[in-house]
C-alpha cells in the first residue's frame, strides 16, 4: 500500500512538471479559469432610436409627429414633424404665447414656420391663410390665453379643438389639426394641463405635456 501511495505522488509530480514545462503559461490563467462554470450573460442592443423619439417607430407610409408644450421658465415648447425639429429651444424660434408650425404633407420636408405671437389677429391671419392640405401643430410656452380673443378661439375650435375655449392663464396646451381634411379619430390630436398652485410642477407652472402619433400619408 505504502508503494502505492509513493508511485501515485511521483505520477501526479511528473504530470504537473511535464504541465508546467510544456504549456505556455499565458494560455491558461487564473482569470480564465474563474469564468469557467459562471453563467453567460446577454445583454441585448440598444434600442434603436425612432423619429421624434418615439417609443416604436410608425407604420411605413405614415408621418411621425410630437408636440411638447412649454414648463417653467425654463423648458420651452418643441414640434418635432418626421423627426425634424419645427420649433424648439436650440433652434431659438420659441416664445411666450401659442407657437404653431405649419406642415404641406403631402410633400415631405416642405416646412413653413412661425413662432409665437400675442397678438390674435396675426394668429387669425396666420391659420386663415394657412393652405388647405396642411397640418398646424400648435404648443404654449408661459402664458397663451390671456391675449386671445373669442374669434381667435372660435376658429381654432373650427378645427376640431375641443379645449381652446377652456384655456387659461398659463395652461399648458398642445392641439394637432388638419386644414382642408381629416386626421384619424384614432390619433391623439389634443390635451391640456391648468395651472393649479398645489399641484404644479414648477413653482406658478403646471408641468409640461405633450402629444404624439402617426398620420398616414394619403389622407
Amino acid at each position: 500500500r505504502f508503494f502505492g501511495l509513493l508511485l501515485t505522488s511521483l505520477a501526479a509530480w511528473y504530470l504537473g512538471y511535464f504541465v508546467a514545462a510544456h504549456v505556455p503559461q499565458n494560455t491558461v490563467s487564473i482569470a480564465v479559469l474563474q469564468e469557467i462554470g459562471k453563467k453567460p450573460v446577454l445583454r441585448a442592443p440598444a434600442p434603436k432610436r425612432q423619429k421624434c423619439d418615439h417609443w416604436s417607430p410608425c407604420p411605413p407610409g405614415n408621418f411621425a409627429y410630437r408636440i411638447l408644450s412649454g414648463g417653467g421658465k425654463e423648458r420651452r415648447a418643441k414640434i418635432c414633424f418626421e423627426d425634424e425639429q419645427l420649433l424648439s429651444e436650440r433652434g431659438g424660434d420659441v416664445g411666450s404665447g401659442i407657437n404653431i408650425a405649419i406642415v404641406n404633407c403631402k410633400y415631405e420636408k416642405k416646412i413653413c414656420v412661425t413662432d409665437s405671437t400675442d397678438h390674435s389677429g396675426e394668429m387669425m391671419h396666420f391659420i386663415r391663410n394657412a393652405p388647405e392640405g396642411t397640418l398646424l401643430l400648435m404648443a404654449t410656452h408661459d402664458d397663451g390665453s390671456t391675449r386671445l380673443t373669442n374669434e381667435v378661439k372660435n376658429l381654432v375650435e373650427e378645427l376640431g379643438s375641443k379645449e381652446i375655449k377652456n384655456i387659461k392663464f398659463r395652461s399648458s396646451w398642445v392641439f394637432i389639426a388638419a386644414k382642408g381634411f381629416k386626421l384619424p379619430d384614432n390619433i391623439q390630436t389634443e390635451k391640456i394641463n391648468h395651472s393649479d398652485q398645489k399641484k404644479n410642477r414648477y413653482n406658478g407652472w403646471p408641468a409640461e405635456i405633450q402629444i404624439e402619433g402617426c398620420i398616414p400619408r394619403n389622407l
